[in-house]
């Protein structure tokens, strides 16, 4: 019996797809038989992460080292990716770098300026690149896809000193809506994940780790931050046909932490 969330046959793409969020969304579709791409900046230790993917149930993976932050590298990357897979059917817009200034006042344009180029800048080649790829598949008798951006509660919540970080995000959602009808007519959906705060690896390996997960336990209405197997489900459901009517949207992974005053 096949699972509602299947995506035997499908082709997945993440950037800043060898660890942290990225890679939960990768584990989350190889265990649904989809065939995964990952896409990164530094890519060499990806023997290890094929190996794992693929002993989760991805029939295949291919790895492109990319920075997205650059447009040439981005479609380059696309159209290898596309040569090697032979299909994109859904792609994750994932890759970013987060700082923070002790203030707006303090921020500088040299940091406002890296965090888009990558954050937003970065996830608009992507997207656009997959856009492309499936308006013209669409349009050979092909329709489907999924578009999905990674987002953040800062959208949502005031963060000091990361105006530039929440900015990239806002923008990204706002963009989101905008493919949700542009693609509409190709059968294509444009959503974004929105996870709260969720324990990785680099997360792990801090001296304060204990701290923030009591802060954050504390805060979030299930008592605990999240896990990367935590946006496994979601991300296959963003990418199955399981999501076929929900476009648009903003799904919050946050345990809660959203709906709570204090």
């Amino acid at each position: 019996m096949r699972s509602l969330f299947d995506l035997t046959g499908k082709v997945v793409l993440a950037t800043g797809g060898m660890s942290g969020i990225g890679l939960g969304f990768l584990q989350g579709c190889a265990r649904q038989g989809a065939a995964v791409v990952i896409w990164d900046r530094r890519t060499e230790d990806a023997a290890g992460i094929v190996e794992h993917l693929r002993g989760l149930g991805a029939p295949a993976v291919h790895v492109e080292t990319v920075d997205v932050s650059g447009e040439g590298a981005v479609t380059a990357a696309f159209a290898s990716t596309v040569a090697a897979m032979g299909r994109v059917d859904c792609a994750f817009a994932n890759a970013g770098i987060s700082s923070r200034a002790p203030s707006f006042a303090e921020l500088g344009s040299e940091t406002w300026h890296q965090l888009l180029d990558i954050n937003l800048h970065g996830a608009f080649y992507t997207l656009r690149a997959a856009v492309r790829h499936m308006k013209e598949r669409a349009q050979n008798g092909d329709p489907g896809g999924s578009l999905v951006a990674c987002g953040s509660l800062s959208i949502f919540h005031g963060l000091q000193g990361m105006e530039h970080y929440a900015a990239a995000k806002g923008a990204l959602l706002a963009m989101i809506k905008g493919l949700a009808v542009e693609m509409g007519p190709f059968g294509v959906r444009a959503n974004m994940l929105v996870p709260g705060f969720i324990l990785t690896g680099l997360t792990d390996g801090n001296p304060e780790t204990q701290k923030i997960i009591e802060r954050f336990s504390a805060i979030t209405p299930l008592g605990r931050p999240g896990e990367l197997s935590d946006i496994e489900g979601p991300a296959a459901y963003l990418a199955s046909d399981a999501s076929k009517f929900q476009t648009g949207q903003a799904l919050v992974i946050d345990g809660g932490r959203l709906v709570k005053n204090i």
